[in-house]
């Protein structure tokens, strides 16, 4: 057998060894999420994967409601926003502790800027890993 037939074999058997280890179930495979941002306060959904709606709470304020529940409140989600022009103020993404929620059917998330004002973003990206 010439090497490139086994470096073929070999390629074969290492895609299904991987194929039956990772599945949607996988905790590195994200569970959620989405692409959005607000312009003149409308939510405005560019993309997203098993999220069902985004609602705007407030200004910053925003409330993602998942489209399959998961399984309980233990996920990890890690969220961006963009400012919206190049010497804009900085944006960050954030959650309060008392006041904004995780269930395993929707989370709170904020976007604030770094004086800590709660302020709309034309960009935010939010993804849930579980």
């Amino acid at each position: 057998m010439a090497l490139v037939d086994r470096i073929a074999d070999l390629a074969i058997r290492i895609g299904r060894v991987l194929a039956s280890k990772i599945d949607a179930t996988h905790p590195g495979v994200a569970r959620a999420w989405v692409c959005f941002g607000v312009i003149d306060g409308q939510v405005f959904i560019r993309a997203a994967h098993q999220v069902l709606a985004v609602d705007r709470t407030a200004p910053g304020r925003y409330r993602i409601h998942f489209a399959v529940r998961l399984p309980d409140t233990h996920y990890c989600w890690t969220a961006l926003a963009r400012s919206a022009v190049d010497r804009g103020q900085q944006r960050f993404a954030v959650v309060r502790a008392e006041d904004d929620l995780k269930t395993a059917r929707f989370v709170d998330v904020s976007c604030a800027t770094a004086a800590s004002t709660f302020t709309d973003s034309t960009e935010i990206n939010l993804v849930v890993y579980r």
